[in-house]
């Protein structure tokens, strides 16, 4: 009989695991906000022990049975698992329950398709989708799994099933080649960063723990932001100046979340390649959660996935307005280096302390002095005013002049070497210390 893939609807039973190892048990509050977040109207909570797991249907037979009274009682349009199905287990239920059935990565894989944005975001999320929709094809075509033969019955030599596969392969090639060039660009851009010695900062952080209100409070801009899972995909730059750095670029990017993906982590790994090329990381946590720890350690595992483990990190702890009786602070390690901040995005408490702890940490190799300039090298001071690094100025008896500047050390090394000196040469010639 042919087998077809139910529609889906918003009136969902969800259905969450209990019981099971530490390294491998979901949260059943985080997985009613996913559920929220993707518009579902949850009509019914299972919680069901996990010792008895079947391979069939993952759950027990007498669990199946009452779940599939409950669909028909509430006239449900769907059942989502906290926990990843196989093909065939999602298979077996829907016959079973009549009406569509999802596991948790399929519930994300759905979140990032609503959220998704710009064409980068809408190849990543299709891609994903594509990879986990091409082990679930033999569902939709069980009618076709055989070539027929017989007079008038010869096909072209290919399966229905087979002809989608490749079709699919094609596609995944097509989004892929696409993805690489989007790679290619982003170093591009990046390379020009680097070029410019403009450091790089990324947001990085659990699902909703607060980036997105964070990066528009710094940086005055309006990127989507919202109490809800997965409210940005798309990364998104901005320039921020700091007064005793100067510009830096921060990117706003995709949120963490327990046991993410594999599929989504090799999906969004352009956009993940932001993070893990940056000159620092700004960890936001949300210091409200009771489970912060356990997020922490998910998001230090993501890292440990696109190889941005070893880079310098900030742990900003955010909705600092939710906490009674904590203030806004620094707290430094034992050299004294900025090791946390404690802020509140929503109200501003804490800000100037986070970009005085930016500047601190992107600055150590900081040139703080006076260069004194001959008559002859004009035009290199107009440089330093370009640049906006000078301070404050006034001149030398021998009418040089006395340029009070504060700015990275490697480009008042670039600019001396462009006049033709060696740097070292430079400052030795022409820095009063």
């Amino acid at each position: 009989m042919f087998f077809e893939r139910h529609e889906g609807g918003e009136r969902a039973i969800l259905v969450h695991l209990d019981g099971q190892k530490p390294e491998v048990r979901e949260d059943p509050q985080e997985f009613q906000e996913l559920a929220l977040s993707a518009g579902a109207e949850a009509v019914a909570f299972f919680s069901i022990p996990s010792n008895r797991l079947t391979a069939k249907f993952l759950i027990g037979s007498g669990k199946v049975e009452e779940l599939r009274d409950q669909v028909k009682a509430t006239e449900a349009d769907l059942v989502i698992f906290n926990h990843v199905l196989t093909p065939s287990q999602e298979r077996n239920l829907e016959l079973v329950f009549e009406c569509r059935v999802l596991d948790r990565t399929g519930l994300i894989l759905d979140i990032f398709a609503q959220r998704a944005r710009t064409h980068e975001g809408k190849l990543q999320v299709e891609l994903a989708q594509l990879d986990h929709m091409s082990t679930r094809l033999v569902r939709g075509w069980t009618h076709l799994e055989r070539q027929k033969g017989g007079i008038g019955l010869r096909g072209p030599g290919e399966t229905q099933l087979e002809t989608d596969r490749r079709l699919l392969r094609v596609r995944i090639r097509q989004i892929k080649q696409k993805l690489e060039k989007v790679r290619s660009q982003r170093d591009q851009a990046r390379r020009g960063r680097q070029r410019a010695d403009i450091p790089s900062v990324s947001l990085v952080g659990y699902t909703n723990a607060g980036k997105s209100t964070l990066f528009n409070t710094l940086t005055a801009s309006d990127v989507y932001a919202a109490d809800q899972l997965f409210a940005t995909l798309d990364p998104t730059l901005r320039r921020l100046e700091l007064d005793d750095l100067g510009p830096i670029v921060l990117a706003d990017t995709v949120g963490f979340i327990r046991h993410l993906p594999h599929k989504l982590v090799e999906a969004f790994r352009a956009t993940l390649e932001e993070s893990s090329n940056s000159d620092l990381l700004l960890h936001v946590i949300d210091s409200h959660e009771p489970e912060r720890d356990q997020q922490i350690e998910q998001v230090l595992a993501v890292l440990g996935e696109i190889g941005a483990q070893d880079l310098p990190m900030l742990e900003v702890y955010n909705k600092l307005d939710l906490l009674e009786c904590v203030e806004p602070q620094i707290q430094r390690d034992g050299d004294g280096k900025p090791q946390r901040v404690w802020l509140s995005a929503r109200d501003g408490r804490g800000l100037p302390l986070l970009r005085q702890a930016i500047a601190e940490l992107l600055g150590d190799d900081l040139f703080v002095g006076t260069l004194q300039l001959p008559q002859q090298l004009g035009r290199m001071r107009a440089q330093f005013f370009a640049l906006g690094v000078v301070q404050s100025e006034h001149y030398s008896d021998d009418g040089s002049s006395v340029l009070a500047v504060r700015m990275p050390r490697v480009e008042l090394n670039r600019l001396a070497s462009r006049e033709g000196f060696e740097p070292q040469t430079f400052l030795e010639q022409h820095t009063l210390q």
